[in-house]
């Protein structure tokens, strides 16, 4: 411990006589330990740290899988679930919930207000494992038809809304026109599923058990002692037992799957924030390896001093790892200022990170990232402080003195410096390219046609309250007045509505096609109810037939509007204006109600831009299928923001119990779309900038130090004739064998690595020749003039200087 304590305060001390050297080193340092700090903070919110209920390992969720009509994940029905309730047994608990049919509109205590409530079952917070923070939560009776409703407020709602007061228990609220006693009052950060603000028992009745549409999420607790790969083996033998209870032509076209609840919440990050994390990594590489060229140059001038502990006792593994000190030193104190630099870093990642995040997921630092930083620093002491080390190790520090120390021990250190070098260029290359796919990548999406203009146009929810609007005629009557209402607003050119918005499509069904009843799988396709004119509104252009008109009322022959996917798959070869289909959702397989096709629209993205649609749509009027939550969407030519104020008038006007929400532009939620491809290209690309800079330096640094060798050398050369431009053509020659030995090595490193980036891009192959082409020629074009500077101070030489030179 002595000697380690020698070492510490010999190796501050000379790094303290150096403090250029020391402040460079710091600060390259600090920039690579400070990025993989905040990289990792996100890593650790997302990916590492438990999910903030008891055991969270034990969760697991149940979904339907259709995967030849590619829905590998959707919800589970109330007779599915009725049916695993009773006869799953590898999960000791289950729970099902659901947003869909939950009363949302909330009227005590204040002005209208939609609130995220969640229609749930009695097991669903004993399955979470979260109790409350005040009151009690469901249990059995209240999950019962005809029992006294009642409700479980989130803590946010409960300090907005109610002022934070417990005297709200035991009192009622209204939800939909009706009374629910609120019992209870869940901690602070509990908003599961994502951003719930109440909960109310779902008390399915007998009949409602009977319901095949699929909307309740499902969730497990697996039994003590069993994995996951029990229930998963589970649910397969679940699916054969319930396709031998229901055989038919579309028995085996889907399954019962489970999944661990991470998986399903922070799945769909996994693969960026592991690219992010493999691309700051790489940075930090490069930053060792200019590192270690700087100490490397610093041990050369340190040959004398070397020798002499040497001579004076001090044996080589105490000269080595008086090195590999000074270099842990240097890493911690580039570790100490990179988490400072991560601290702003990790509010700059707040700032762009995707709203798509899981509302639990708390970015910043604890003592996992604080461990992180500490080994990090220490792994990239020890790396860079072992290139030196290992020079000493090589060497004969005794021949030093005997030698004057111009020539002793360079030549190792040369090819250490070329290695570093070459590795450096190789390491930006990958991230370079990485980058590069991501741009174009990310131009691809902002040029690709989502179907629909956004420019101009704004939407708002409004989800009209059963009991209020208790039967079809009054419901379509709403939005067909309030429609007309919009549309007849100073600066609005068109106004309508619809239960599905693009890149948010949630409806999926399935039909028949008159003629052709036994397709094989039934064909499906997203459906969406609109109302006025919807297409006008987004000017999704009409490409056969017509719109729906006033005329489609509830009375009229029923009739559909279908997409160009639609057409492409079900008629490729045939006009399907006048054909025939029926929603297996409307009538009985018996006598399914049949639908005339009176026209073709565009395709619109359902659900991301970066998704290339295969699936159609089908399109409904809203008098022949009334439905109380809409999404409202207008087209102006003024300021969005004035005309959101007066939909809200209107909302108003028609029924002052009703609200609105989730007011936007439709070029936000196109934004909304992309803003994961956004956030992954921004991050790669600041990294790889870093990378280049980094890289460029260590070039310039190795070149420059390398002139500054051969002083000597080519002051003979130009005293024995050598003009200036072969002197100069020397030097670029060697940096250029350096950036061609690298830039090869990067290309097959970036042949294996990008393929880790296929399930990040859109319509840009891994392997895209005109961005390895044009990465290879910017890099090598900067190795040209990291090289180029040296080389031109080397022919500005005076041969008589130099011939003096030591």
């Amino acid at each position: 411990m002595d000697t380690l304590l020698q070492d510490v305060r010999f190796g501050l001390r000379m790094l303290a006589k150096a403090p250029g050297f020391t402040i460079v080193a710091v600060l390259t340092i600090a920039l690579g330990i400070g990025a993989n700090t905040t990289v990792f903070s996100l890593a650790n919110a997302a990916l590492l740290k438990p999910l903030p209920f008891p055991q969270a390992e034990r969760l697991m969720m149940v979904f339907h899988s259709y995967p030849e009509i590619q829905l590998p994940r959707v919800s589970v029905s109330p007779q599915s679930w009725d049916y695993y309730l009773k006869n799953v047994r590898s999960l000791e608990a289950m729970a099902a919930y659901a947003g869909f049919r939950a009363p949302q509109n909330l009227t005590s205590g204040g002005n209208p207000e939609r609130v995220q409530t969640i229609l749930a079952t009695h097991q669903y917070f004993d399955v979470l494992g979260v109790g409350p923070l005040h009151g009690r939560t469901f249990v059995a009776s209240d999950d019962t038809p005809g029992a006294g409703r009642v409700a479980v407020l989130g803590y946010g709602l409960w300090k907005t809304r109610f002022g934070g007061s417990k005297d709200i228990l035991g009192k009622d609220i209204s939800l939909d026109g009706k009374n629910f006693t609120v019992i209870g009052i869940m901690p602070s950060g509990f908003e599961f599923p994502q951003k719930a603000q109440l909960w109310v028992p779902a008390a399915f009745t007998p009949e409602q058990l009977e319901d095949g549409v699929e909307f309740l999420n499902v969730i497990g607790r697996v039994r003590q002692g069993l994995t996951t790969d029990a229930v998963v083996a589970e649910m397969a033998k679940t699916t054969a037992d319930v396709r031998r209870l229901n055989p038919g032509p579309d028995a085996n076209k889907w399954s019962v799957i489970a999944e661990p609840l991470r998986d399903v919440v922070v799945g769909k990050f996994r693969n960026a924030i592991l690219v992010l994390l493999a691309a700051v990594m790489l940075v930090l590489l490069i930053g060792c390896a200019n590192i270690a060229n700087l100490l490397l140059a610093r041990a050369t001038a340190r040959n004398k001093e070397l020798s002499i502990r040497s001579a004076l006792g001090a044996s080589r593994m105490r000269v080595i790892r008086q090195l590999l000190t000074e270099g842990v030193l240097l890493a911690l104190c580039g570790g100490v200022l990179g988490l400072i630099l991560s601290i702003w870093g990790v509010d700059l990642l707040l700032s762009i990170v995707p709203v798509e995040l899981p509302s639990f997921v708390r970015i910043g630092l604890d003592i996992r990232v604080l461990l992180f930083t500490f080994a990090t620093s220490i792994f990239a002491g020890l790396l860079f402080g072992s290139v030196p080390a290992f020079q000493v190790s090589l060497s004969a520090l005794n021949e030093t003195l005997k030698e004057g120390g111009r020539t002793s021990m360079t030549s190792g250190r040369h090819a250490s410096r070329r290695i570093l070098v070459i590795s450096e260029i190789a390491l930006a290359m990958v991230l370079l390219i990485s980058a590069g796919l991501m741009i174009r990548s990310f131009a691809r999406i902002l040029q690709s046609n989502p179907g629909f203009n956004a420019q101009g146009a704004i939407t708002a929810n409004i989800m009209l309250p059963k009991t209020k609007y208790n039967d079809q005629v009054r419901i379509a009557s709403f939005y067909r007045e309030l429609t007309d209402r919009i549309a007849s607003l100073p600066g609005v050119t068109a106004s309508g509505a619809s239960s599905s918005l693009p890149l948010r499509t949630e409806w999926m069904n399935s039909f028949y096609i008159q003629g052709r009843m036994d397709i094989a799988p039934r064909p499906h396709a997203h459906a969406a109810v609109i109302a006025g004119d919807y297409f006008k509104a987004l000017q999704v252009p009409l490409v056969s037939g017509r719109f729906i008109t006033s005329s489609d009322t509830a009375t009229g022959t029923p009739i559909a509007i279908i997409d160009e996917n639609a057409k492409r798959a079900y008629w490729p070869n045939e006009d399907p204006v006048g054909k025939e289909i029926a929603l297996t959702s409307e009538g009985t397989d018996e006598k399914p109600l049949w639908r005339t096709i009176v026209g073709v629209v565009g395709s619109v993205k359902h659900d991301s831009v970066v998704v290339n649609e295969t699936k159609g749509q089908v399109f409904l009027p809203h008098a022949q299928f009334p439905d109380p939550w809409m999404k409202v969407v207008v087209r102006t030519n003024q300021d969005p923001g004035a005309v959101a104020a007066a939909i809200r008038n209107q909302v108003m006007a028609l029924d002052p119990e009703q609200p609105i929400f989730e007011v936007r532009s439709m070029q936000s939620l196109l934004d909304e779309s992309v803003a994961q491809p956004r956030f992954n290209t921004l991050l790669l690309t600041l990294f790889a900038s870093l990378a280049l800079v980094l890289a460029a330096i260590g070039i310039y640094g190795v070149m420059s130090y390398s002139v500054t060798q051969r002083t000597h050398e080519i002051g003979v050369r130009m005293a024995l004739g050598a003009q200036q431009n072969d002197v100069l053509r020397m030097i670029v020659t060697n940096a250029m064998w350096l950036a061609v030995v690298g830039l090869v090595a990067g290309l097959i490193g970036s042949l294996i690595a990008t393929r880790l980036l296929s399930g990040l891009l859109f319509e840009v192959n891994p392997t895209d020749p005109l961005t390895f082409l044009v990465i290879t020629a910017i890099l090598g074009l900067i190795a040209l003039l990291a090289g180029f500077i040296p080389a031109r101070r080397a022919t500005r030489v005076d041969p008589i200087v130099a011939l003096r030179y030591e």
